[in-house]
């Protein structure tokens, strides 16, 4: 009797052949998903940072018009917004159809180890006397 249960029995196990083919499909998975990860991280931190930096922009834009500096040259520094740096450059250039001004604004920053930016620019009309702010127009874009 105990000879006919044991051959009834059957063995509950993998094959050689399974193995490999289930190893083989965690070779090709895990590293597209690790990656898959990897570029999902990144469009979250660039956007946030993006949004950010066009924040600062537009700060720089309307502080520019305000105290209508941006006619003298090209201006650069570096904001903090938390913990993070933004480097930023103010050109002014003639617009070629009208006697205005096109200022535009690019913020420059990096999210893992790469460099970003976003240009912001805006026409102005140029002070009719010294000290006056200049007259901005309703067009901005973000770039």
């Amino acid at each position: 009797m105990k000879l006919a249960t044991a051959k009834t029995r059957k063995c509950a196990a993998f094959t050689l052949a399974e193995v490999l083919a289930a190893l083989l499909l965690l070779a090709i998975v895990i590293p597209a998903a690790v990656e898959a990860l990897h570029v999902s991280s990144l469009a979250g931190e660039v956007a946030v940072r993006k949004g950010a930096a066009a924040r600062i922009g537009d700060r720089i834009l309307n502080e520019s018009l305000v105290m209508t500096n941006w006619n003298n040259g090209v201006q650069n520094g570096t904001a903090q917004e938390g913990v993070l740096d933004f480097r930023w450059t103010l050109t002014s250039q003639a617009w070629p159809q009208d006697a205005m001004q096109l200022l535009t604004v690019e913020v420059t920053y990096q999210a893992q180890g790469k460099d970003y930016s976003v240009k912001l620019s805006t026409l102005a009309n140029a002070p009719a006397q010294p000290g006056q702010p200049a007259q901005p127009t309703s067009t901005m874009s973000l770039r």
